[in-house]
Formats: structure tokens, C-alpha cells, sequence
């Protein structure tokens, strides 16, 4: 029961320190004078990552990249599945307003980027350098588009996503009114506490896999990948709430690439990273027929409705199932 309640610390330590970094981070970047757009494209993508990161980093440092690897693959999954379908059967995502083509065949271009390198058997510092040197591209792109973008509406944009409106977000966490005590206290906390929740709940995670007698991989494609999907989670269920079907559709796509892209680019450099046979079977496929799932929403204009979000919930449910059997 203990090593539970310390995973459960763990996850809310890691969420909340992310949550603190990037508030930190981007007033922080914003007071020195960095664009918006720089910190929408860089801080704010790699500072809702960084639990993920730091997961992966404390994984391998303890022995266990079954662990970070599962964590990557599951949080994918789970981001299509479940963080689609179950806002979806709160509120019909209109997602036939949206045009997330482009955003979609990046997604999808990293995902089948991320399974031949797994089938070389381990992610190397090779593999990461490939991974980040794609993500550089990609987020030039963005950054290229956004300019453009918003010299053409004289306003600055946040970075391209399928806008539905005229209307462009803000940055996100930030605060115009911030003092620089609380600028600072966010980023202590937010420093101190990732590595904290992250070390706590790799070490409960190997913990419970061994009482369990179940592999780190699975661990991490069920507890800690739902875990760390848990704030996309909410962003999607307020975004279905709002009927903002482009914030909901952006941001599972946007967190895909990161999570493929840049957390096991990252954590390369740390240690390299065997791929169990397990994932060349059978969950690197889920991840991608999961992937695949979301071609009628982006190049059909349909609409993700409560039943398709009862389809998605329980495809997530059938997976879960099949793993831990």
C-alpha cells in the first residue's frame, strides 16, 4: 500500500513542479525581453514535457529504460485513446472545423521515424541526434509559418495550430501582473520538485513491478504513461468543455511529437536505450493503428461524437487489458 501512496506523491509532486516551471520559465523569458512566439514554440513545449523528460532521465539513471520507453509509447497511446475519448463523451469535438493537416502528417512522420529506429533494437545518441535534428525542423517550420502569420494579421500568433477563430491564445502561464518573488518562488519549486516527484515515482514504479512480478515496460505503458497524459487530460476535457475542438486536437498531436521527438532524444544522451521485444510485437503498432485513428477527424471533417469517444475509451480499455494479462 505504502509504495502506491508514493507513486501517487510522486505523480502530483512531478505535475505540479511542471506546472510551476513552465508559469516560471515563461514570465520569466517574457520579462527579459524574449518574443512571445519564441517562448510559445520552445519553453512552453519543452516545460509541459518536462515531467516526461525527467521520468525518462531518473528511468535509465536507475537501471529501468523498459521504463522510459514504455512511459513514451503508452502516453502516445493514451493521449489518442483516452484523452480524445473521454472528452468526447462529455461534448461532441467538432473537429470538422479544424485543419490540422500538416501538424497531423508530422505527427505521423515521427512516429514511423520512431519505429525503424526502435528496430535497430536500442536507441543510441545516434538515434537522439536523428530525433532532435527532426524536431528542429519541424519547430523551424512553425516558427517560420508563425511570423508569416503574423505579419499578415499584424498580431502575433502562439504557434500553428488548427485555429477554428481570428481570436490567437495567449502564452500560455502567462502573467502580465507577476511579481519577480513569484517569478523565482515557481521556478525553486518547479527545479527542486521534478527531479523529486520523478525520483519517487520511478522508484515506486520499479517497486511495485517487482512485488508485482511484472516488467518496468509495463509499468510504464499503463501507470506512469496515464500518469503524466493526466494534464493533457484536463486541458482537452476544459477544451471540449469550451467547444474548442482546435486546442483539444492540437495539443494531443503537438504532445505526440514532443513526447517521440524530444523526451527520448533527450534521454539518449543519458544512456542508450534497449527496446523489449514486447514493444517491436506489439505496442509500437497500438501506438501507430492509434495514430491512424485520427484520419477521419483530420482529412474527412468528421467530428469526434460521444460515440466515437466510446469507441476510443474502450479501445484504451481493451489495450490495458491485454497488458496486464
Amino acid at each position: 500500500m505504502f509504495v502506491w501512496l508514493t507513486a501517487g506523491l510522486g505523480l502530483i509532486i512531478l505535475l505540479l513542479a511542471g506546472d510551476a516551471l513552465v508559469r516560471g520559465a515563461v514570465n520569466l523569458s517574457l520579462r527579459v525581453g524574449i518574443p512571445a512566439l519564441i517562448v510559445s514554440l520552445t519553453i512552453v513545449a519543452f516545460g509541459t514535457s518536462a515531467p516526461e523528460l525527467l521520468i525518462a532521465i531518473s528511468a535509465i539513471d536507475e537501471h529501468a529504460p523498459g521504463l522510459a520507453l514504455g512511459n513514451v509509447v503508452g502516453s502516445n497511446t493514451a493521449n489518442i485513446l483516452l484523452v480524445l475519448g473521454i472528452p468526447a463523451l462529455l461534448s461532441r469535438l467538432h473537429t470538422s472545423t479544424c485543419d490540422t493537416r500538416k501538424n497531423y502528417l508530422m505527427m505521423m512522420g515521427a512516429t514511423l521515424l520512431f519505429i525503424a529506429l526502435a528496430f535497430t533494437g536500442r536507441f543510441t545518441w545516434v538515434s537522439g541526434i536523428v530525433l532532435l535534428s527532426v524536431l528542429a525542423l519541424i519547430l523551424g517550420d512553425a516558427f517560420r509559418v508563425a511570423r508569416q502569420h503574423r505579419r499578415s494579421r499584424g498580431a502575433e500568433p502562439t504557434a500553428e495550430t488548427c485555429a477554428s477563430s481570428d481570436d490567437l491564445e495567449e502564452v500560455e502561464g502567462s502573467d502580465p501582473d507577476m511579481p519577480w518573488w513569484r517569478i523565482i518562488v515557481f521556478l525553486v519549486l518547479g527545479l527542486l520538485g521534478l527531479p523529486l516527484g520523478a525520483d519517487l515515482l520511478v522508484d515506486s514504479a520499479v517497486d511495485i513491478a517487482r512485488q508485482f512480478h511484472v516488467r518496468e515496460t509495463v509499468i510504464g505503458l499503463t501507470l506512469v504513461a496515464v500518469g503524466t497524459s493526466l494534464p493533457e487530460l484536463a486541458t482537452t476535457v476544459m477544451a471540449a468543455l469550451r467547444r474548442q475542438a482546435d486546442v483539444a486536437l492540437g495539443n494531443v498531436i503537438g504532445s505526440n511529437m514532443f513526447n517521440l521527438l524530444a523526451i527520448i532524444g533527450i534521454a539518449t544522451f543519458v544512456g542508450p536505450i534497449p527496446v523489449d521485444r514486447s514493444f517491436l510485437q506489439f505496442d509500437l503498432w497500438v501506438m501507430l493503428l492509434a495514430s491512424l485513428l485520427l484520419v477521419p477527424f483530420v482529412f474527412m471533417k468528421m467530428d469526434i461524437t460521444r460515440r466515437w469517444g466510446m469507441i476510443l475509451a474502450g479501445l484504451y480499455g481493451v489495450y490495458i487489458l491485454s497488458i496486464l494479462s
